[in-house]
């Protein structure tokens, strides 16, 4: 009960308290999802769309090897800058950071588009990658300001769908633009789609809160983006045989990548205002759900780079024929994300998480298994397996994690979810070239065989997946030690924002 001060009777007046009202989303929830999902969708295809485009560019521009920087520049200008952005869009306002990510995404295709050599195209995929940042980094923040804690998990659930979907028609959407138009449709046809999905954002997406009053990290900026970058380029040419794990320049970079890193904590700690406030790690359930995601994450990264050597020099399938097979991977996803997101809404996140990932490390496991002499069935099953446990896993783990982060530091919490699926992705790649080039070369130098001799490759490969396997039933048991995750701060449905304290 609360009392209230009368003016002109001078009199203390009991007066009853209004009950709280239940929590809504915003009314234009579904409308803001579909705009997040339509600029998701885009970011995440152009991600997959360039690699079927990679040796046409290389003949055309003249590349030669460094057509890979294509590719690696893109990973590095969004994975770098995703706690950053997430930063930003606490200080500015998740919606004006979002339309302006979508603007330089926009830009930057066009530039890619234009790009008249190799290097010219490396500097616009940065462009294109800062905006991609930007996308990525701030749509979970904006899903979960929108949508009640009871709604997030169906809608990070389709977000995971839309996700898949881009993963999975880059490929084919990119062979058929190569096929017809040349190389840089798959750069300009973003730019009429991207402007659509500018006016969608603007019109459609809600006003978010701000910081303003706080000041940027400069100096945590600069630790975390040079440490980012160093540290997976490091990681990136440990594989490559003309350098490998024990090259004075991977030790170099890796190294000092860790060190700035290092560092970057350090400052955090002691800084009065820093980017990343290191007592977010202190809510264990958002602790917990980010290293789920990370050992799940370096374990997809793991298969994907030795998957399709698998089909195509040890099972002798042709890239058309090996691009079908793995298609079975995004399509289960695509229907079981929408599903764990439900679920994740009416039970307790931590069960259905962990049970994802115990799902996803026995296809693992059984992948572990694998011969020269399977046949298709015996992959697509075990995708399958591998894809229905991930997506029962991935929605309801980001939104138990962004439910439990406090609403001031929500973007950089989101952020800090999509920073571990992509760092996940690259140490994943190490992992498991290391796994398996080691064991492959081990087992050859013993028997006095070449390490393309397919009984060493096999061997390399069961050990790979063991690992795989090993890393997500570490990740279940820390998922499942989360506990019940709570909302971090009632949901003021005058605004569709979490009311601050």
């Amino acid at each position: 009960m609360t009392v209230r001060f009368h003016p002109q009777l001078f009199l203390l007046l009991p007066v009853p308290e209004t009950p709280a009202s239940p929590p809504t989303s915003a009314p234009n929830k579904w409308m803001v999802l579909g705009t997040l999902a339509f600029g998701t969708f885009m970011a995440t295809l152009d991600s997959s769309i360039v690699n079927i485009a990679l040796p046409t560019i290389r003949r055309e521009l003249q590349a030669g090897d460094s057509v890979e920087w294509i590719v690696l520049s893109y990973l590095l200008a969004t994975t770098s800058t995703l706690l950053i952005m997430g930063k930003l869009s606490d200080l500015v306002g998740r919606r004006q950071l979002y339309i302006t990510g979508f603007a330089v995404f926009v830009g930057g295709s066009l530039l890619c588009g234009l790009a008249w050599n190799n290097w010219s195209l490396v500097c616009f995929r940065v462009i294109q990658g800062l905006g991609a940042s930007m996308i990525f980094a701030i749509a979970p923040a904006i899903i979960s300001d929108t949508f009640i804690p009871q709604e997030r998990g169906r809608a990070l659930g389709l977000i995971g769908t839309i996700v898949a979907a881009g993963s999975s028609a880059g490929p084919v959407i990119g062979g058929l633009l190569l096929g017809r138009f040349g190389w840089s449709s798959i750069f300009f046809v973003n730019v009429p789609i991207g402007l659509i999905g500018i006016w969608r954002a603007w019109t459609v997406l809600p006003p978010s809160t701000k910081q303003p009053n706080q000041a940027f990290d400069l100096v945590g900026a600069g630790l975390f983006l040079v440490g980012v970058v160093t540290l997976l380029v490091g990681l990136d040419f440990g594989p490559e045989p003309q350098y490998g794990w024990d090259h004075p320049l991977v030790l170099g970079l890796v190294g000092s990548g860790v060190v700035l890193l290092a560092a970057f904590l350090f400052w955090e700690a002691r800084v009065k205002e820093p980017m990343l406030r290191l007592e977010l790690f202190r809510v264990y359930p958002y602790t917990a759900a980010i290293f789920a995601a990370l050992l799940g994450f370096v374990a997809s990264g793991a298969n994907l780079f030795i998957i399709p050597f698998f089909l195509q020099q040890l099972l002798h399938f042709t890239p058309q024929r090996a691009g079908i097979v793995l298609l079975a991977g995004p399509l289960t996803l695509s229907m079981v994300a929408p599903l764990g997101g439900y679920l994740s809404d009416k039970i307790n996140a931590r069960w259905i998480s962990t049970s994802g990932l115990l799902l996803a490390a026995f296809g693992y496991f059984m992948f572990s298994r694998l011969q020269p002499d399977w046949g298709w069935q015996n992959v697509v099953w075990r995708s399958a397996l591998i894809s229905a446990g991930f997506g029962l896993f991935q929605s309801p783990n980001s939104s138990s994690a962004l439910n439990a982060a406090p609403l001031a530091q929500r973007g950089v919490a989101s952020s800090l979810l999509a920073f571990m699926r992509n760092l996940g992705f690259v140490v994943g790649i190490a992992v498991a070239a290391a796994v398996w080039y080691s064991t492959r070369n081990r087992y050859a130098l013993t028997h006095n065989l070449a390490p393309e001799n397919v009984e060493a490759q096999v061997l390399g490969m069961h050990y790979a997946y063991l690992v795989m396997s090993g890393l997500v039933l570490l990740g279940a048991i820390i998922s499942f030690s989360r506990g019940a995750t709570k909302e971090s701060a009632p949901f003021d449905k005058t605004t569709a924002q979490p009311a601050t304290a």
